[in-house]
């Protein structure tokens, strides 16, 4: 499905992001991206999406060369890969469904987006995907007044209105507590297995990756120095990646229930029949 080949990043510095990475992401499968601060990971999810311009290589998503693209055609192949980031991206002034719904930006356009006018099938997709993740109660919260949990949250949902074939994940724990990032890492996967999406996440917490990932690639200066299954990361392995540690004290990862996971609030269902008999008519 997503195919890189000799995919390498020089700054105009001179320093080199990434040399020669060569990788195939299957439809549905779930990578994780591990490895050292300045290792590289998040240069590489952003120029699969060209975010960051690659200086060499191919990128293709199934049939599309993304490295050749500009202007419409590059926005048209962005619709196809939803971008969850670190720092959530949300505009704090907005509620939450208003926040989602700007998912839909690389359809309706700029002015359509900012006049609210969006068609009657996304508000309703919009809020199914709340329901989903677990925030219907906080429709009409400004995003400032949420949890870190909660924005994340509102993130996966505005990146799969999008209806994305491929998922770029950056970080999406880095700000939450260890109960929070189980949570976040076992909704995206139940997501991308509900989806059938491919996903490729950017992730410092080694434990997570190996709980929730199908297969783990592992960067050390801007190279492949790992690329298995996650049973296959020993602490030797990890030495490689991150340097000399205590790999053997690292603790197992404890899975807590969903059913901590938040509340859906009773009043989705009657703002859904009203939605739908509107659509009806």
């Amino acid at each position: 499905m997503l195919t890189l080949s000799g995919v390498g990043k020089r700054y105009p510095t001179g320093d080199r992001a990434l040399t020669d990475i060569e990788l195939t992401l299957p439809k549905g499968q779930v990578m994780a991206l591990i490895g050292p601060s300045g290792a590289g990971k998040s240069t590489l999810i952003r120029c699969v999406n060209r975010l960051v311009e690659p200086t060499q290589g191919s990128i293709r998503l199934e049939d599309t060369e993304l490295t050749t693209l500009s202007g419409h055609k590059l926005r048209h192949a962005r619709r196809s890969m939803g971008m969850i980031f670190q720092e959530y991206a949300l505009v704090d002034r907005l509620t939450v469904m208003e926040n989602v719904l700007s998912g839909q930006l690389g359809y309706v356009g700029f002015w359509r987006s900012f006049l609210r006018r969006y068609p009657q099938e996304a508000v309703v997709e919009a809020f199914r995907l709340l329901e989903r993740v677990g925030l219907t109660h906080a429709i009409d919260k400004r995003a400032d007044a949420l949890s870190g949990g909660q924005r994340q949250r509102v993130g996966i949902a505005r990146a799969l209105l999008q209806s994305p074939k491929l998922l770029l994940v950056d970080e999406p724990t880095a700000s939450l507590d260890p109960k929070t990032s189980r949570q976040i890492m076992r909704l995206i996967r139940e997501l991308c297995a509900e989806r059938e999406l491919a996903a490729i996440i950017n992730i410092h917490d080694v434990a997570l990756a190996q709980q929730f990932a199908d297969r783990i690639v592992g960067l050390r200066a801007g190279e492949i120095v790992f690329d298995g299954l996650p049973s296959e990361l020993d602490s030797e392995m990890l030495t490689t990646i991150y340097g000399e540690e205590e790999w053997d004290t690292t603790p197992e990862p404890i899975d807590d229930e969903a059913a901590n996971e938040e509340p859906v609030s009773p009043p989705y269902a009657r703002v859904m029949s009203a939605i739908e008999a509107g659509a009806a008519r």
